[in-house]
């Protein structure tokens, strides 16, 4: 699995257009009165002002090369703030695996970059916007997480390490080998690396198996194959 493109809302379009085209300098593929879409590397991320409700946000992860994270943390560092915990700027995950950074955008969104380190995907090439990889972490906060795992797994969407799924932590519903997830929650968990509390807000998401998992505005889940 492997995400291929992924709508959220905001409020403040002008904002993270600016934000996201001329401070990460990805890439703009469309651009609308009340939305813009840019490349992430081999995903896109399109964001809508359309019948927005509320503040939402939501956490995201870029993949980058697995030898690329010290220069990107001094790139992202010319470009914005940091996030930190416990007074650390950047995350360690042995057991991955990967180092992470994080971010906000204009919207309040949780931005990470991650380098898994056991990737093939190295780069010799000085890092820039060009080498973001993909959208590889894409956050689903639902209401009910049994049931929307259900679904999940009935696409061929399993737990990463296959437990059962908890409606009380975070669950990475995807592939070890291919490192793209999305993380499935319910409300009231912190983001690490954040002052935010997850909540439900919709998003549509595209994979590269043509299906969809969308989060509605009345906050019903849809999971459904296009094949």
């Amino acid at each position: 699995m492997e995400i291929r493109k992924v709508i959220l809302k905001t409020k403040d379009i002008k904002s993270m257009k600016h934000f996201y085209t001329d401070t990460l300098e990805m890439p703009l593929t469309k651009d609308t009165e009340e939305s813009f879409q840019v490349a992430a590397g081999s995903s896109l991320l399109e964001f809508t002002s359309s019948k927005v409700e509320g503040d939402p946000f939501y956490h995201f992860a870029f993949d980058i090369p697995s030898n690329k994270f010290r220069e990107a943390k001094a790139w992202v560092e010319a470009k914005v703030e940091l996030n930190d915990e416990d007074g650390e700027d950047e995350a360690d995950f042995p057991h991955i695996p990967a180092h992470s950074l994080y971010f906000y955008d204009p919207a309040g969104n949780i931005v990470e970059f991650i380098s898994r380190h056991s990737s093939a995907d190295k780069s010799e090439k000085p890092f820039s916007r060009r080498s973001i990889l993909r959208i590889s972490e894409m956050s689903l906060t639902v209401e009910d997480a049994i049931k929307t795992g259900q679904k999940l797994i009935n696409l061929g969407l399993k737990e990463r390490d296959n437990t059962p799924i908890n409606d009380s932590s975070l669950n990475f519903m995807g592939k070890s080998a291919t490192g793209s997830f999305l993380l499935l929650i319910q409300p009231g968990r912190r983001w690490i690396f954040s002052d935010k509390i997850s909540a439900v807000f919709p998003v549509e998401i595209t994979l590269d198996t043509n299906d969809r998992i969308v989060v509605k505005d009345n906050n019903e889940t849809v999971a459904k194959s296009t094949c």
